[in-house]
């Protein structure tokens, strides 16, 4: 498939420079691609789209602060992104500077030396006599995405940020997470719903656009996720019952439908640059909810795989004439996936 058969016209006011008061005060576009119905609805009403015997899986993934600004010994500034943690005194990044880069270059960011060993890709392996979490604390902010064309503010550091996250090692958030707050969790827990949490560490290239017009040609980045023994279990069971398995955002469903192509089940943190485009055949989820996405991004191609192609880009234009809010900060969809003519025979 082409490219432009991805995009979509989206007015820069669509794109929420801030998240709104609350995080359960979004709008849920309602998908259900096997009767081609766009509903507009509210995320306070999405428990009642649950049933009983459904699973719902987050990732509990937690952003660091990945962002810094240093200068070389000549004074020249320099932006730090960290892309990996490797150990406490190393790690994978991005570099922001003018001038070409060599190994042997030194950043001090504050008091703090940080050394470039050597290129990895388009990255670098730098390392620090001191402990690179420290680092973070006194240094470091959250990444907030390209789109959002501001600096960061205070509040960020909670909203940017899910009620649930648990792990250190993203440097983007799970955004689909950031609408649900302690109370849905409390609703969730009293009114016996099924969730699980599993972790998929979201990196920058997340962000990355396609360039190749051919979107078969696109090389993806590389994620890595962990699923315990638990979550398989829960999955299993869902299953047997005839319940649905509900992705909360497109990493946990990445993480599942990778999972789920490996010959045997690997509870260990495991690597992933799984592509899913229209024509993917899906394993596991059943249904998907999560934000809009990127014109030309390969987050709306999984979408479109997930929901058909023409469908997913019917409810874009419909999105974009109701004025939902677009991105990390927006507004959500919540999406029944797409069947086949042999899933239908089945059901």
């Amino acid at each position: 498939m082409n490219i432009e058969e991805f995009n979509y016209t989206l007015p820069e006011e669509l794109i929420a420079q801030h998240p709104t008061d609350k995080r359960s005060d979004s709008r849920l576009l309602q998908l259900n691609p096997n009767t081609e119905e766009i509903i507009d609805n509210n995320f306070t009403n999405f428990l009642s789209l649950i049933n009983r015997d459904d699973l719902i899986i987050f990732n509990d993934t937690k952003v660091i602060k990945a962002r810094m600004n240093g200068h070389k010994k000549s004074g020249g500034k320099v932006e730090v992104l960290i892309e990996k943690i490797i150990d406490q005194n190393s790690f994978v990044g991005h570099i922001g500077t003018s001038k070409k880069i060599n190994a042997g270059l030194e950043i001090m960011v504050g008091n703090f030396k940080l050394t470039v060993k050597d290129r990895e890709e388009n990255m670098f392996i730098i390392e620090t006599d001191d402990d690179i979490f420290n680092i973070i604390d006194h240094h470091g902010k959250l990444p907030l995405p390209p789109y959002i064309n501001r600096a960061n503010e205070d509040f960020d550091d909670d909203r940017y940020q899910t009620v649930f996250a648990k792990h250190d090692g993203a440097i983007a958030a799970p955004t689909a997470g950031l609408h649900f707050d302690d109370q849905f969790f409390s609703k969730l827990s009293k009114q016996n719903f099924n969730f699980s949490f599993i972790t998929l560490h979201v990196g920058s290239g997340t962000f990355q656009p396609v360039r190749n017009s051919n979107i078969t040609d696109h090389k993806m980045h590389s994620e890595e996720f962990m699923i315990s023994q638990d979550v398989y279990d829960r999955i299993e069971q869902t299953k047997k019952n005839g319940g649905r398995i509900i992705a909360i955002g497109t990493t946990v469903l990445r993480a599942l439908e990778s999972a789920y192509k490996q010959p045997k089940k690997d509870t260990n943190f495991q690597k992933t640059n799984i592509f899913i485009y229209p024509g993917y055949q899906f394993k596991i989820v059943d249904s998907l909810f999560t934000n809009f996405h990127l014109p030309k991004s390969t987050l709306i191609m999984l979408v479109s795989a997930f929901a058909g192609h023409s469908f997913t880009m019917s409810a874009y234009s419909h999105a974009v004439k109701e004025k939902y809010r677009f991105f990390s900060y927006g507004d959500a969809m919540f999406i029944e996936q797409k069947l086949t003519s042999e899933d239908k025979r089945e059901t």
